[in-house]
């Protein structure tokens, strides 16, 4: 393969051979105009693109890296794996030993399957739902993401509504009619669904932090209604915490919360940076999975060793650092008040949530950004200026208006004030 000099034209040959250039639609670049940078390496909060530039990171592999890029632990832990052979297709001691590691920190998983990415975990949740319930219909949320399963590619968020294709061409009618649709933030509208279809619906699915559309909250009692609604009709709760998972709290969102699923899919950091996903939850619906019950999924590389061991290692440090979240809420809050000052300073409309260490800056005339609706009035165009002004001055966010950004605990507060600094320069630019 020849030697490219620049991203420009890496991305120009890429584009000969892989559908748009990229292998996952948002990493093109193209709601942001421009090319995608090309990576060459990633050490702590930075990531180096081919051109030779260095960048603050904010994307994080979209998420897992919250220990920043080639943690030490985790990388010798990955080699030490890998001297060992890369991949067996039979059990290993690293499996069970992460099985437990996570039902030691995710109290409500009694059981848990490993699989290969988030959207085999939600995809393979949805399927133990309606195997156990057996009922049919799935409830979901405008603007949730859960993978690009047909079932969840009704009103999706993330890559899909980026690219304004939230109904996917290639998903059947079939899969559309046993997919209702609710709206987050708006229990009247799940209290709707259930009182006309209640005693069909297989299960409720729910990012609990909404992340797929940009950072949206939970309002009070939101997720607590629908555990209620979901208890009263016999319908499964499942909780999508493939981002929320170990990245708000220790145990996740359903701990933030106190709300407590039926079933949680997983991704992200339990691999460490390494290709994963798991779904776990009560033992009574785990039970139902082959070969003990009759609800079939498998997977070759289900529980590869190498990500086991990157993932466990990952956990472990979590686990084991008393202070680390207080740390990285410090280090995210830090980031949101700078971010909200220039705004203020600037007389910039603009709103910013944020939980943990995943934030959204979003441009909007609104007060507070709640809703599917609230995200879809938000200025893209203007969006798009931000994040071309502040990839000018070396800040690498997420190439999209629907997508969180990450604080890692490799950030450093002189990575968070320069950030802050590139962004009153960015926001100024944008006045002008």
């Amino acid at each position: 393969m020849a030697r490219y000099i620049t991203s420009i034209e890496a991305f120009e040959e890429a584009k000969k051979h892989i559908p748009g250039g990229v292998n996952s639609p948002v990493r093109s670049f193209k709601n942001v105009g421009g090319n995608p940078l090309f990576i060459a390496s990633a050490k702590a909060a930075k990531v180096y693109d081919i051109d030779g530039n260095e960048y603050i990171d904010f994307v994080g592999s979209w998420g897992p890296m919250i220990l920043g890029h080639s943690h030490p632990d985790v990388i010798l832990a990955i080699q030490k794996a890998a001297a060992k052979g890369t991949s067996y297709g039979a059990p290993t001691l690293l499996e069970t030993e992460m099985a437990m590691q996570i039902k030691k920190m995710v109290p409500s998983i009694d059981s848990v399957r490993m699989v290969n990415s988030g959207t085999e975990a939600t995809m393979s949740a949805l399927r133990l739902a309606r195997g156990y319930t057996g009922r049919e219909l799935v409830v979901k949320f405008e603007g949730c993401y859960h993978g690009h399963n047909d079932s969840f590619l009704i009103k999706a968020g993330s890559g899909a509504l980026t690219h304004g294709t939230p109904d996917s061409p290639g998903v059947t009618r079939g899969t559309a009619e046993s997919t209702l649709t609710a709206k987050y933030n708006d229990l009247d509208s799940v209290k709707q669904l259930f009182d006309r279809y209640g005693e069909q619906i297989a299960a409720v699915i729910i990012e609990p932090v909404a992340g797929n559309m940009g950072v949206v909250v939970p309002e009070k009692d939101f997720l607590q209604g629908i555990r209620n609604l979901c208890t009263k009709y016999g319908s499964i709760l499942i909780f999508d915490e493939v981002m929320t998972g170990f990245r708000v709290a220790r145990g996740g969102a359903q701990e933030r919360w106190g709300v407590i699923p039926d079933l949680t899919t997983l991704g992200k950091i339990i691999g460490g940076g390494l290709p994963v996903g798991a779904y776990g939850g009560k033992q009574e619906i785990m039970d139902k999975l082959a070969p003990k019950g009759p609800v079939y999924q498998a997977g070759t590389l289900s529980g590869n060793p190498l990500a086991m061991a990157a993932g466990l290692t990952t956990l472990k440090i979590l686990e084991q650092n008393a202070g680390f979240y207080d740390m990285l809420e410090t280090k995210a809050a830090r980031l949101e008040n700078g971010l909200k000052k220039c705004l203020a300073d600037l007389d910039f409309p603009g709103v910013i949530n944020r939980v943990g260490s995943m934030f959204t800056l979003f441009f909007t005339d609104e007060k507070q950004v709640r809703s599917f609706d609230d995200v879809m009035r938000c200025d893209t165009n203007q969006f798009a200026h931000f994040f071309k002004y502040s990839l000018d001055n070396g800040i690498y966010l997420a190439p999209s208006q629907f997508e969180a950004g990450f604080v890692s605990g490799a950030h450093t507060d002189r990575d968070i004030d320069k950030t802050i600094d590139a962004g009153y320069n960015a926001l100024e630019r944008l006045k002008k």
